[in-house]
């Protein structure tokens, strides 16, 4: 009776991944390095970006060996951003970072979508691109809370009742966007808290993340948005942040963000 040998296939990742993932290096970071011949697999130096490597390869940043960590946890953390900086590493205006704010060991995380220079509030950030990857692109709920320099009307709030397409929904986005037309799902939920002819107070509950979506969406409206603060993130919130503060996940915000990613075939 002949033995039956399992031959095990190691999982090939690209290079700029598997040094993302083990190191303090973004992935952007890794490709920079990669290119200009710092990276050697197995003794010998790799410029190619699409270079794909397993466990047992031996990779070294100059004369640094970089090993899989397998007991790596991947952080989560929450900024309160203020208004006045940009979801960026860098900026050709010049303008503030967040990353200038930020503690340099924050340096390589990556942010859940951006908020834009004029907006504030709950920003996450990680140095694990799965977890960045799958909460940008799922339809967890976001909370914010929008002033508007008018009246919250009644087709406006049946335009959050029902979903809208517009045309051209310009209005309300950067000059540089090219984007035009767009469709806006139904708000998930609303709360007027101040509606009058200066300005208006309203809560907000949405599961997208468009390019500027509710500045469009108001704007479509004649409506400018005077004042935006994201304060939840699905089911995580500021509490009690501090502007411009950091905090970690909780026990429990930890939980459920492993909940979600198995649930979404990702694991931590």
């Amino acid at each position: 009776m002949k033995k039956k040998i399992e031959e095990t296939q190691e999982e090939l990742v690209r290079l700029n991944k598997f040094l993302s993932h083990n190191s303090n290096y973004s992935r952007r970071e890794a490709d920079k390095l990669i290119e200009e011949g710092k990276v050697k697999v197995n003794g010998k130096v790799v410029v190619n970006l699409a270079t794909k490597v397993s466990n047992s390869d031996e990779v070294e940043i100059g004369r640094k060996k970089i090993r899989e960590d397998k007991n790596k946890i991947s952080t989560v953390i929450v900024y309160n951003k203020p208004k006045g900086e940009i979801v960026s590493k860098k900026d050709p205006q010049g303008r503030k970072t967040i990353y200038d704010s930020l503690d340099h060991k924050y340096k390589h995380f990556l942010s859940v979508g951006r908020l834009d220079y004029a907006s504030e509030g709950l920003l996450l950030l990680s140095d694990s691109v799965e977890i960045v990857d799958a909460l940008m692109h799922s339809d967890l709920e976001r909370v914010y809370k929008i002033k508007v320099n008018g009246l919250i009307t009644k087709p406006v709030e049946q335009a959050m009742q029902n979903g809208l397409e517009i045309e051209d929904a310009t209005s309300g986005a950067f000059k540089t966007s090219k984007i035009k037309s767009m469709t806006f799902a139904p708000f998930l939920a609303y709360d007027i808290l101040t509606n009058a002819e200066k300005f208006s107070k309203i809560k907000v509950v949405i599961s997208e993340g468009k390019n500027r979506e509710l500045r469009r969406f108001f704007a479509h409206f004649g409506l400018d948005v005077l004042d935006l603060k994201r304060l939840e993130y699905g089911g995580i919130s500021l509490n009690n942040l501090p502007t411009g503060k950091t905090r970690f996940l909780t026990k429990e915000e930890y939980k459920n963000l492993r909940i979600f990613m198995n649930e979404d075939d990702r694991s931590l």
